[in-house]
C-alpha cells in the first residue's frame, strides 16, 4: 500500500463519502465521483410543517441527547467529589479524561455537538448559583464585589452572543463583488494600476483568490474550509467546540474578548470563595491546604467547585495564551497547522506558537491588523440557527 493512501487527509481536501458525517453508512464505497452526491442524500433533512415556526423549528434541531449528561451528571459528580478529597481528586482527575474523550469521539466524526456548549453554560450559571445561596450568605463578600462578579457574568454571556453570531462565511456573492469593485477600480485609474510599483506587484500572488475543492467557490487569502460546519470561513482560525462555532474574521476579536472576560471573572470568583472558606490561608496555599472545609456539606462542595473551576481556568489561560502569541506573530490555528504539516513553519516560545514569516509585518502592525479587520461578506444575516 502507497503512503498516499495512509498519510491524512489535508483540512481542505475533498471529503469521501467513506468520511461523511453518517458513520453508518461509510462502509458503502470509496469513490470520490459519488462523494457530492452521496453525502446530499444522507444530509437531506425532511419538510417541516407548515405551523412550525423557525424559532421552535431550530430549537427542535438542534436538541441532542448528549445535552443530558452535561445538565444532570455534572451536579451529581460535583457533590460526590465533595464527600471526601480523596474522591474529589478521582473525580476531578477521571471529569476532564471523559471529556477529552467525547471530544476526540465527536472530532473524528466531523459533526457538530451542543455537549460542549451546554457544559460550559451550565457550568457558569450553576457556580454562579452556588456563589449566591452559599457564599454570598456568609457575609464575606461585599456588595461591591458581588456586583463585579454578576458584571463580569453578564460580560462574558454577552461576548459569547457576540461571538456566535458567525465567522464570517465565505459566500459566491463576495468574489462577485471584489471582481466587480477591482474592475470599477481598473475603469476608473487604469493609468495608475500601469504605474504600481514593483513591491506592490510582487505582493500580487499571496492575494490570489483560490477554489475550494469542497464548497466549488472562491474563497480569499487565509480562508479555509470547516468541516465541521460544511463552510468555507474568512481567515479561519480553528473550530471551537466550546461555543459550537467556528472562529474567524468576523468573531475572532470578540472570542479574544469572552475568553479574557470569563478568565478575569473567574481568577475574581474563585479568589472571594477562597477568602470566604479559608480567612487565614493565602489564596495559593488555601485552594491546596483548606482546614476544616470538608466538615460541612456546603463548604466542601464550594471547595470542590473552586478545583473544578481553576482546572477550567488553567485550560483556558492557556487558549489565551496561545491566542495572544498567534495574533503577535500574525498566524491563524489552522496556517500553524499546515506549516507543521508542510514543513514550512518554526515553533517558538516551546511550541507554543508556530512562525510561518509569511503574514506578520511586526508584533505592532499584527494587532492594528487583528484590531482593525473587518467581514468582508457583502451581506450578513442572522438567523436562529446561528446563536446555537
Amino acid at each position: 500500500m502507497k503512503w498516499e493512501k495512509l498519510k491524512p487527509p489535508d483540512p481542505d481536501d475533498p471529503m469521501c463519502c467513506c468520511g461523511c458525517d453518517i458513520y453508518q453508512y461509510s462502509c458503502c464505497c470509496d469513490c470520490e465521483d459519488l462523494d457530492e452526491a452521496f453525502n446530499s442524500w444522507l444530509k437531506e433533512k425532511t419538510p417541516s410543517c407548515g405551523l412550525q415556526s423557525p424559532v421552535f423549528g431550530t430549537m427542535i434541531n438542534n436538541l441532542e441527547i448528549s445535552m443530558i449528561p452535561a445538565l444532570l451528571l455534572l451536579p451529581l459528580l460535583l457533590r460526590a467529589a465533595s464527600l471526601h478529597y480523596l474522591l474529589g481528586i478521582i473525580i476531578l482527575t477521571a471529569l476532564p479524561g471523559l471529556v477529552l474523550s467525547y471530544y476526540y469521539a465527536t472530532h473524528r466524526r466531523k459533526r457538530r455537538t451542543l455537549f460542549f456548549l451546554a457544559l460550559a453554560l451550565y457550568s457558569l450559571a450553576y457556580m454562579y448559583y452556588l456563589f449566591i445561596t452559599e457564599i454570598w450568605p456568609r457575609g464575606d463578600v461585599s456588595p461591591l464585589q458581588m456586583c463585579v462578579v454578576t458584571t463580569g457574568m453578564i460580560l462574558t454571556i454577552v461576548s459569547l452572543i457576540h461571538t456566535k453570531r458567525g465567522p464570517g462565511f465565505v459566500a459566491d456573492s463576495l468574489h462577485e463583488a471584489r471582481m466587480d469593485a477591482e474592475d470599477h477600480s481598473n475603469h476608473s485609474d487604469g493609468s495608475i494600476q500601469l504605474a504600481a510599483p514593483e513591491k506592490t506587484r510582487k505582493q500580487a500572488p499571496t492575494t490570489k483568490w483560490t477554489l475550494c475543492p469542497v464548497c466549488k467557490i472562491m474563497r480569499p487569502p487565509r480562508a479555509g474550509h470547516c468541516r465541521t460546519c460544511g463552510s468555507c470561513v474568512q481567515r479561519l482560525d480553528h473550530h471551537c467546540v466550546w461555543i459550537n462555532s467556528c472562529v474567524g474574521q468576523a468573531n475572532h476579536r470578540s472570542f479574544l474578548q469572552t475568553v479574557c472576560v470569563f478568565v478575569l471573572t473567574s481568577v475574581y470568583g474563585i479568589s472571594l470563595v477562597l477568602r470566604s472558606l479559608c480567612p487565614c490561608q493565602y489564596l495559593v496555599t488555601a485552594l491546596f491546604y483548606c482546614p476544616g472545609v470538608y466538615i460541612q456539606p456546603s463548604t466542601a462542595l464550594c471547595f470542590t467547585c473552586c478545583w473544578y473551576s481553576s482546572i477550567i481556568t488553567v485550560g483556558l489561560v492557556y487558549l489565551l495564551v496561545a491566542q495572544v502569541l498567534n495574533i503577535s506573530f500574525n498566524v491563524t490555528g489552522r496556517e500553524a497547522q499546515l506549516a507543521l504539516r508542510n514543513k514550512k513553519g518554526q515553533s517558538r516560545l516551546w511550541g507554543l506558537v508556530v512562525d510561518t514569516g509569511e503574514h506578520s509585518r511586526g508584533f505592532y502592525q499584527n494587532w492594528v491588523e487583528f484590531l482593525t479587520m473587518k467581514d468582508s461578506s457583502v451581506s450578513f444575516h442572522s438567523s436562529p440557527t446561528d446563536l446555537v
